[in-house]
C-alpha cells in the first residue's frame, strides 16, 4: 500500500492540498520510532510547561494543545514580553484562526521573516500539523532563547504532496527541524565575560553593588555577606536569599543547613538553581559545580539575575 493512503489524516491533508494548491509535507508513520524526533517533542513540551508554570498552564500534547492560539499567546508574552490585543479564550474556529493570524504576524515581525521563509502558517497550526508546530516552536526558541540546548540534528522523512495540472505528485524527502550544534564552538560571551575580559577594573564596583543588594535582603536574618565567591559556595545563603526574595518557605529537611561534604554543598546549590529556573529568574543553564568551586563570575551571574528582578524591592 502506498504510504500516502495509510491514514485518514493523511488523506484529509492531501485533499486540503489539492484545494489550496499548496505543497504539503506529511510525517511518515515511522516517525514514532525516531528517537531524536521524540526527544525534541518532549524537550519542547517541558520547555513550554516550565515557561508557563507560574500561569498554571500545563501542555500535554503539542499536537492537540497549541492549535487555538491560547498557549502560543501566553508563550509569546512570556519569552518575548510581547503584548497582543487578542481575545484570551476563543471558542469558534473563525475566532481561533483570527487570533492565530495576529499571533503569527507578530512572530514574523519579531523574527523578521518573509512569508516565503515560513515553514508554518495559520491553517497548518490550526489544523494541528505537528511538523509546522515544531518548526514554529524551534524558531521561537532559537530567537528568544538562543542558548536553549535544543536537541540537535533532528530530521525526519516526510511525504511531499504537490498538486500539478496532471494530478497529485507525491515523493519522499528529508525535513530538517534542528540543525547541528557545534560542540567545539566558542560559547557566546555575555556581559560578565566581557566585564572580566575587557573591564577587570570594574569588577570591584559590580561586587560592591551585589554585596549591598544581598545584605539589604538578609538584614532580617542577621546575616552579612562580605565574600561572594566563598560564602555562596555551600548554597545555604543563596537558598536563604531566594527564600526572602521569591517568598519560598524552605523546609529544613530539603537542604543541608551546615553542609560539610562536597555532595551536600552541591545538593544545596543545585536546589537553589532549580528554584531560580522554575521561578523564571534564570533563563540559561548554570553549572552548580562552578558555584561550589567558588567561581566568582558564575556566582555574580546568578546574583545579578536576582538583582534584575528585585532591585526595586
Amino acid at each position: 500500500m502506498d504510504p500516502v493512503t495509510q491514514s485518514g489524516d493523511s488523506l484529509e491533508m492531501i485533499f486540503d492540498a489539492e484545494i489550496q494548491g499548496d505543497v504539503q509535507k506529511i510525517l511518515q508513520p515511522s516517525t514514532e520510532n525516531n528517537a531524536k524526533f521524540q526527544e525534541l517533542k518532549q524537550f519542547l513540551l517541558e520547555w513550554i510547561n516550565k515557561e508557563l508554570k507560574q500561569e498554571h498552564i500545563v501542555v500535554k500534547s503539542l499536537e492537540e494543545d497549541l492549535f487555538d492560539g491560547l498557549i502560543l499567546h501566553h508563550l509569546l508574552q512570556k519569552i518575548g514580553q510581547i503584548k497582543l490585543d487578542v481575545e484570551e479564550i476563543t471558542l469558534t474556529a473563525s475566532n481561533q484562526r483570527r487570533k492565530l493570524g495576529v499571533i503569527l504576524a507578530a512572530v514574523s515581525e519579531c523574527l523578521e521573516l518573509e512569508e516565503s521563509q515560513l515553514k508554518w502558517n495559520m491553517s497548518l497550526i490550526h489544523n494541528k500539523d505537528l511538523l509546522a508546530t515544531l518548526h514554529l516552536l524551534v524558531a521561537l526558541a532559537n530567537h528568544f532563547q538562543p542558548d536553549l540546548p535544543l536537541p540537535s540534528n533532528v530530521s525526519v522523512e516526510v511525504i511531499v504532496v504537490e498538486p500539478t495540472r496532471n494530478g497529485m505528485k507525491t515523493g519522499k524527502a528529508i525535513e530538517v527541524i534542528t540543525s547541528s550544534r557545534d560542540e567545539d564552538a566558542t560559547p557566546k560571551k555575555d556581559a560578565f565575560d566581557q566585564l572580566f575580559d575587557l573591564n577587570p577594573d570594574k569588577i570591584k564596583d559590580v561586587i560592591q553593588v551585589m554585596v549591598h543588594f544581598v545584605n539589604k535582603q538578609l538584614v532580617n536574618l542577621s546575616l552579612t555577606v562580605t565574600d561572594l565567591d566563598t560564602q555562596f559556595a555551600d548554597g545555604v545563603i543563596l537558598l536563604l536569599l531566594i527564600g526572602q526574595l521569591e517568598g519560598y518557605f524552605l523546609n529544613l529537611g530539603t537542604f543541608y543547613l551546615t553542609p560539610k561534604a562536597p555532595e551536600e554543598r552541591l545538593h544545596n546549590v543545585t536546589l537553589a538553581l532549580d528554584l531560580l529556573t522554575d521561578g523564571g529568574v534564570l533563563h540559561n543553564p548554570v553549572d552548580p559545580t562552578e558555584i561550589v568551586n567558588g567561581d566568582l563570575k558564575t556566582t555574580l551571574r546568578v546574583l545579578y539575575s536576582l538583582f534584575l528582578k528585585h532591585k526595586n524591592s
